[in-house]
């Protein structure tokens, strides 16, 4: 296997076979989550579970199937594909049943102890090669797998509730473990739509770090204020407080475990609260539900679960923990938080965090302090993960929860690495991929376009700043190839079309949506394809004015897309190919008027069959017509960006935004 530790993880090759038969070991709260999850990941997969008391197996059984009978009734799965999950799906209290799996994952109670004779059952059954991995949320993996007698194929794969549904997992790179096995780890959980995150071996490793003190802070304001005062106030930052997922949890004895390890490893200060072991469930209120909290008692929990937040922040990273970027995104999607620490910090007034930090080290002694000037913690990077493969710096897009969507921040953080590294002589050019296998870029987040609805020189204008990317883009002269890993639409797909060349796995697709939200692409959708594809310009009539998907093998036989790749493998080694290929040579001139056929408007109906906005149509077939009619790129550029402005002063794109926005369909009819 591979050793290369890349930021984005499918860019190692998967030098190891896919496992065809996986051992999950307990049955209890989040071992049949991490099976099911197994098993909609890779179907064919045969998965035995393990527990040593047989009621609880069937529990787990039930569990399942009913898990793929609502997944079934609600849409999300298909019938033959839940009937494939069930299959090869077995349950036994006899550990025989384990032999001839190429990996076993152990999600037992968390006792060291335990998972000591637990693995040397498993060790006895199974191959040298099988790997082994622990679910542990706070030992470390060198204590877990200390008596193993071959620990270089074991480590912690730490899952978060809903293991099936919550994308995080942490992956402990310890000393002992081989590197090519993190790396096959992290490559297989980002292959399957998990969120890999690497951390080092330190108890409670990143994540629990910040949740268990988190729980532990506000147990500890308990003295002067009530849990559902705590919980309201922590509404400013997460999405539930800390008593309330506690309560869905049942994780008081979670908090007592791993706070009570941190304290005997690092100090007394991080000595779980007493009342942890005294009460079962809290009285807290619901989130969207806050109670009024006095104003100097609402300061003070602030502060304090500010000052914890921001602790444990700067010592997970003074230590080397985690990442910066990984700690704010795995705070976001694994722990709810509705920033990450980081951007949290940044976005505090000028000396708010110091003053903050300063008061909670007076508060809560031996509890970490900065090391460094608070923007040192900084990442460059927050949404981007940037590799180098040879001399081609390979620039990944890094959003999961919004399928890699552009807002402004991402559009910057691209510009300054390409700025950066453009003049540089040993890099040769750079290529642009999604991170995962479902999306290179699901378009642009609204962003601030709700705020202009109505103003037309306001919305030209946020037009022509969403552009700054992909202006520059144009003029550069070192080659720049897409790679479309997956869907690319909206915005993501005019990012595709102004790089010098476009490679796609063949089942991406690519779509411009917005004529059904009531607006439409205002930055290059109108212009750039019938100047690059003439040829193409009925199937681009037909995306912009119905938003008809064109999928990657119709790009590829219009000349729209370079090559198809049959996977990510492939993908990013043609990608890097065609950067060599394409070194040194000019692109194609944009200028000049385009001769275009009439655009067949039809009866402004969506590909789907929805209903469209005629005044929104209607825009597009002018806007097409008027930049082919433009002398130059940057004219006809413009007559797009203005015609984003008109559409602003819709009552179609009022309704459209209205509708997104509310989850709801659009009524266009009213509009017109």
């Amino acid at each position: 296997m591979t050793s290369t530790l890349f930021a984005n993880p499918l860019l190692a090759p998967a030098s190891r076979p896919q496992p065809r038969h996986i051992g999950v070991i307990g049955a209890g709260a989040i071992g049949p989550d991490i099976a099911y999850y197994l098993k909609t990941a890779r179907p064919g997969l045969k998965l035995t579970l393990i527990d040593i008391r047989q009621p609880a197996i069937d529990a787990a059984l039930a569990r399942l199937r009913d898990y793929t009978d609502k997944a079934v009734a609600r849409g999300k799965l298909k019938l033959d594909a839940a009937t494939a999950v069930m299959a090869d799906l077995a349950g036994s209290t006899d550990y025989d049943a384990l032999k001839g799996c190429d990996w076993v994952l152990e999600a037992a109670t968390e006792d060291l102890t335990l998972k000591h004779r637990i693995f040397a059952d498993v060790e006895a059954r199974v191959a040298e090669t099988a790997i082994l991995t622990s679910n542990t949320s706070s030992l470390p993996a060198a204590r877990v797998f200390s008596a193993l007698k071959h620990p270089e194929r074991a480590t912690v794969t730490h899952f978060f509730a809903p293991a099936w549904r919550n994308p995080a997992v942490e992956v402990i790179n310890w000393p002992g473990a081989d590197p090519a096995l993190v790396v096959w780890l992290r490559h297989f959980f980002c292959a399957t739509g998990k969120l890999p995150l690497l951390t080092a071996d330190a108890p409670c490793f990143m994540l629990d770090r910040v949740f268990d003190n988190w729980c532990n802070e506000a147990a500890l304001l308990l003295a002067q204020a009530t849990a559902a005062e705590i919980d309201s106030v922590a509404g400013k930052f997460v999405h539930a407080g800390p008593f309330f997922v506690l309560n869905l949890a049942h994780g008081n004895p979670i908090i007592v475990e791993t706070n009570t390890l941190q304290a005997d490893e690092e100090g007394e200060h991080y000595r779980p609260a007493q009342i942890f072991r005294s009460v079962e469930r809290w009285v807290t209120s619901a989130p969207g539900k806050p109670i009024a909290v006095a104003d100097g008692k609402r300061a003070d929990i602030r502060d304090r679960l500010l000052g914890v937040l921001l602790s444990q922040t700067v010592d997970i990273l003074d230590r080397g923990i985690g990442s910066a970027a990984d700690l704010d995104l795995g705070c976001r999607i694994a722990l709810g938080f509705k920033q990450g620490p980081l951007d949290l910090m940044r976005g505090l007034v000028e000396g708010e965090a110091a003053r903050v930090l300063e008061r909670f080290a007076r508060e809560r002694p031996g509890m970490p302090v900065a090391k460094r000037a608070l923007a040192a913690y900084q990442p460059s990077e927050r949404h981007l993960l940037v590799d180098r493969i040879d001399d081609v710096l390979v620039i990944t897009l890094r959003r999961p929860e919004a399928l890699n969507a552009l807002h402004d921040e991402m559009t910057d953080e691209i510009l300054a690495v390409i700025r950066r590294h453009e003049g540089d002589p040993a890099i040769a050019g750079f290529v642009i991929v999604g991170y995962g296998t479902k999306a290179f870029c699901a378009g642009a987040d609204i962003g601030r376009f709700p705020s202009m609805l109505g103003d037309a020189q306001a919305a030209a204008q946020y037009a022509r700043d969403c552009s700054r990317l992909l202006v520059h883009l144009d003029a550069m002269r070192k080659p720049v190839v897409a790679a479309l890993n997956g869907m690319a639409l909206g915005g993501g797909f005019e990012l595709a079309m102004r790089c010098h060349a476009l490679v796609a796995d063949r089942r991406a697709f690519m779509q411009l949506p917005e004529v059904t939200l009531g607006i439409l692409p205002g930055i290059g959708a109108m212009v750039i394809p019938y100047r690059r594809w003439p040829d193409a310009a009925a199937v681009f009539h037909g995306m912009l004015t119905r938003a008809e998907r064109l999928p990657a093998k119709r790009a590829h036989d219009l000349g729209v897309i370079d090559e198809l790749a049959d996977d990510f493998d492939a993908l990013i080694r043609q990608a890097v190919a065609r950067v060599h290929k394409l070194a040194g040579q000019p692109r194609a001139n944009a200028d000049g008027v385009r001769s275009i056929a009439p655009l067949e408007v039809g009866d402004a109906k969506a590909a789907d069959g929805r209903q469209l906005s005629a005044t929104i149509v209607g825009l597009i077939v002018q806007a097409v017509q008027g930049a082919a009619a433009a002398p130059t790129l940057a004219q006809a550029l413009e007559v797009g960006y203005r015609a984003f402005g008109a559409a602003a002063c819709t009552a179609a794109a009022g309704e459209g935004i209205a509708s997104f926005l509310g989850r709801r369909s659009p009524d266009f009819g009213a509009t017109g």
